[in-house]
């Protein structure tokens, strides 16, 4: 059976990387849905290429000049009513949700209410409403599959194991790229230096969140959920050379590793063919020009991020939403030369501060907190640059 596919975020890095793995398996994936943003001449060409039934963009005039663009019979709708149009769609069997920051959360919701099994790119759905997203997931018996590489890792790693003799879950981070820069020169960091990953190529966000090593407190949060393990289980090393992606330990001293090189349509391929596998277009890992596998502790005082996420985590309730949405106001002022690199966990820590945690039972409570938060991020970010 073809299996058919719905993307969120079909124009980002993960989006673009879903159509490259999808189209080297015509006889098994076909993609008939799609959102973007306001990159209109690339949506153009996906759908020239992919002949999908219904795409979305983010803008009504943004529609319009798609429409132009095209002699292409395809639905087209736009705005928040379009994302969920794709993502509830009733042709997909599969959602690829790759929208970034928090933006993706509602339709990801929508999509496992639809039934949708989840390919799961975007982290932030889980950091801010962990405990909302797996209880609706359990209600309508929707598996979750991660598309992160240190997720897949995880899950890999996983199988064929019993849960209840897992010791603990080894995350690994590249360290980005000022894993060895000091304090004082971490403080003059440019937006080009903070862009410019080792290893992988992301997109921005993501990318500064290397940079923080927020994305490896994100991951902390994201591991607790979908792998129903304690915040002291879950513990993260800086692996430099980024070719073991996660560890799994476990009770007789045992770990499983997985390994490949840096390169997302690794994990992509696995979510998009789970239970089964299929060729990626990825590189062989070359085993004998590897020079070495090396590993080192996270300083935590030149990079706090991560601690502010294992405080969230902690404390549970809204405090992660809260970290989030506070942490994508603070990279996006970073972005725009509002804030420096080094101030992003300031902010963080300080929204986090001024907020009381408290139970969330529903999407309207995370989108309630990430809007307050939000709000109070800007604010403060005006008290950095006056």
């Amino acid at each position: 059976m073809v299996k058919r596919i719905a993307i969120l975020g079909s124009t980002g890095s993960i989006g673009r990387r879903t159509i490259d793995v999808a189209r080297r398996h015509p006889d098994r994936f076909e993609i008939v849905a799609s959102a973007a943003g306001n990159h209109i001449d690339l949506v153009a060409e996906q759908v020239r290429l992919l002949r999908p039934r219904l795409v979305s963009v983010g803008t009504e005039e943004g529609a319009k000049q798609l429409r132009a663009l095209l002699s292409e019979p395809v639905d087209i709708v736009w705005g928040d009513a379009g994302v969920r149009a794709v993502a509830t769609f009733s042709e997909a069997h599969l959602v690829v949700s790759a929208i970034v920051g928090a933006a993706g959360l509602v339709p990801t919701a929508a999509a496992i209410e639809a039934g949708k099994t989840i390919a799961l790119a975007n982290k932030e759905t889980l950091v801010a409403a962990g405990s909302v997203i797996t209880e609706l997931a359990t209600r309508h018996r929707v598996e979750i599959i991660p598309i992160d590489s240190e997720h897949s890792a995880i899950h890999q790693s996983l199988a064929g194991h019993r849960r209840l003799d897992v010791k603990r879950l080894i995350i690994t981070a590249s360290g980005g790229p000022f894993r060895l820069k000091s304090m004082d020169e971490l403080a003059t960091v440019t937006i080009d230096e903070a862009l410019h990953h080792p290893n992988w190529s992301m997109g921005q966000k993501i990318t500064v969140d290397s940079a923080t090593l927020m994305n490896k407190g994100l991951e902390v949060i994201e591991a607790h959920w979908l792998f129903g393990v304690a915040p002291a289980q879950i513990d993260v090393v800086v692996h430099p050379q980024s070719i073991i992606h996660s560890m799994v330990e476990y009770c007789d001293g045992c770990v499983v590793a997985q390994m490949g090189v840096p390169d997302m349509r690794g994990p992509i391929a696995y979510a998009l063919s789970y239970p089964e596998r299929v060729e990626s277009g990825m590189e062989q890992l070359d085993l004998l020009k590897l020079k070495s596998l090396t590993f080192e502790p996270v300083d935590h005082e030149r990079f706090p991020s991560l601690k502010l996420a294992y405080q969230a985590l902690k404390r549970g309730g809204s405090l992660p939403a809260v970290l989030n949405a506070a942490n994508e106001i603070a990279v996006h002022a970073f972005l725009n030369q509002h804030l420096r690199f080094v101030d992003i966990p300031r902010l963080v820590a300080q929204v986090m501060e001024e907020h009381d945690a408290h139970p969330l039972t529903s999407i309207e409570d995370v989108l309630e907190v990430d809007t307050w938060a939000r709000a109070r991020g800007r604010h403060l970010c005006g008290e950095y640059t006056s």
